[in-house]
């Protein structure tokens, strides 16, 4: 008989990711921002005459970093604490390790435009301003569609969530891979908020519906 220690699940998952998400859609309801092929001087005014909300949406992206962190490291131990000890969870952790490192410096680069945001800044300011897009934009949804491709594929496999949301979490990542290509490829920057919030919608899902233990594992090493 197995030990209570040993059918825990670890940490909760259903609270990170509602701080999250929460933080994320304050910090874009606070300040949308521009994209880097906008007018400078249309995302100098916005950063110079909306100084306090833009500084205030960077420190809340910033803040989202943390509750994020704490997800991606729950979701591991539970993965594991699931049986499944493969490659899959592993690479998801790598994902979304940098995808928090993306949101962090997304934040900062955005606090530093506004700080830039001054008479003979512009070029300061933009450049700041295009760093916090890259970052937080196609970097974060590439790092985000490991992640969600990282567990959505075992889980799948596993059969521990409805196999409709599993895939749901492929498609996402699939979406990420074509969303970089916004760097280069501007129209597919609009795919970028259906990688973001979409995984944010997948995230609370998964937390509210994948199960703590299970009893029994059947063929572990067989999942991918």
């Amino acid at each position: 008989m197995s030990s209570p220690h040993a059918r825990r699940g670890g940490p909760p998952l259903l609270a990170p990711a509602l701080v999250w998400a929460v933080l994320t859609v304050l910090a874009a309801v606070l300040h949308p921002g521009t994209r880097p092929g906008a007018d400078p001087t249309m995302t100098l005014a916005l950063l110079h005459d909306h100084p306090v909300r833009a500084q205030l949406s960077a420190l809340v992206l910033l803040a989202s970093a943390a509750p994020l962190a704490v997800w991606v490291g729950a979701v591991h131990h539970r993965l594991h604490r699931l049986g499944l000890r493969v490659a899959g969870p592993t690479l998801g952790l790598s994902g979304g390790l940098l995808a928090v490192a993306m949101l962090a410096l997304s934040g900062t680069a955005q606090w530093a435009a506004v700080a830039a945001a001054v008479p003979g800044g512009e070029a300061a300011a933009t450049g700041l301003n295009a760093l916090s897009f890259a970052l937080g934009g196609p970097a974060f949804a590439l790092m985000a569609g490991l992640l969600l491709a990282g567990c959505s594929v075992p889980l799948l496999l596993a059969g521990l969530v409805p196999r409709g949301l599993a895939w749901a979490g492929l498609v996402l990542a699939a979406v990420a891979v074509v969303a970089l290509v916004g760097l280069v490829v501007p129209p597919l920057q609009y795919l970028l908020p259906v990688v973001r919030f979409g995984g944010l919608i997948w995230l609370v899902w998964v937390s509210a519906v994948l199960p703590v233990s299970r009893r029994r594992v059947a063929e572990p090493e067989a999942v991918a």
